[in-house]
């Protein structure tokens, strides 16, 4: 298992590591705005779907021409797998709940993803260090101090959704480690591929309907989604889960929610209290506390 921190400044993997990092700060900071405007239009699921189809079958298509081997029957078993827990229930999850929460609020909770990662990755032997237990007790505690406005106790099946969501992409991510996938890019291809069919029908199971015309903002927003939050952001998050601990790749989880806040603040008219300040700058403490305990690894 490569370590960001054991590498030289030169090395190839560490500039690498470090590019897919500053790709999920960024693209997945905006994501949820982007989901916001989407739902302007088109029902969630076949949002979320849509996005993570078009992006896996384009993906896979151009991977095979160029001479990738197509997975074999476990890689298969476990791209479902995984594909599932990640963009069925965690990414179909989140987009179901921002039909009644913020944007702000939505990032907020996903917040909490690395601390679920975590525990989950103690079931194969990988539980944090003393110091990533301490970011992890700061950065939560900034999320509770977050959520403590109670917007969630209004909207019970959004919270109940994006716990759920969380709950399930964080399990599938440290459970991923221990699963048989395929290489590289065909591994993000294939649980996009896998992800988005798998929205698609839950879409055709609850009765979703298409708008007669959807906006120009919202078809901005899917295409938005579709190339920045699928391709670039997931296929990053897909090489860090396999290229350093599980708290490191889900570390953007503390970021996200500073900038989906300021965002949903100058673009949707989202408001931010002192508290939040206080809580945002508990959350960057959270993250610089994460990543020291993976310099000493």
């Amino acid at each position: 298992m490569f370590s960001i921190d054991r590498a030289s400044s030169g090395d190839p993997r560490r500039t690498r590591v470090i590019v897919a990092l500053l790709a999920l700060y960024t693209t997945w900071s905006t994501t949820y705005l982007a989901i916001k405007f989407a739902l302007e239009s088109f029902p969630p699921f076949f949002l979320a779907g849509f996005r993570y189809f078009l992006v896996g079958i384009v993906l896979f298509v151009y991977l095979r021409f160029r001479g990738h081997p197509s997975p074999d029957r476990r890689q298969w078993l476990g791209t479902t797998a995984v594909g599932g827990l990640l963009l069925l229930v965690g990414n179909g999850g989140v987009t179901y709940s921002q039909q009644w929460v913020s944007t702000g609020i939505a990032a907020m909770v996903v917040g909490s993803t690395p601390i679920w990662t975590v525990l989950f990755s103690g079931i194969w032997s990988e539980w944090p260090r003393r110091l990533e237990w301490a970011g992890l007790a700061v950065a939560f505690s900034g999320l509770l101090v977050l959520n403590l406005g109670g917007e969630l106790s209004a909207y019970p099946v959004a919270a109940a959704s994006l716990v759920v969501a969380v709950a399930a992409w964080s399990f599938g991510s440290a459970w991923s480690k221990k699963l048989s996938l395929p290489q590289g890019l065909m591994a993000g291809a294939t649980q996009m591929l896998i992800g988005g069919v798998l929205l698609l029908l839950a879409s055709l199971v609850v009765g979703e309907s298409m708008p007669a015309a959807p906006s120009g903002r919202s078809i901005a927003a899917l295409l938005y989604l579709s190339v920045f939050g699928s391709l670039v952001g997931y296929s990053a998050y897909i090489y860090l889960l396999k290229n350093v601990r599980a708290s490191l790749a889900t570390s953007y989880a503390y970021v996200n929610p500073v900038i989906a806040v300021l965002l949903g603040i100058w673009l949707a008219g989202e408001r931010l209290s002192g508290s939040e300040v206080t809580a945002m700058a508990a959350i960057l403490s959270g993250v610089v506390l994460v990543v020291m305990a993976q310099r000493r690894t």
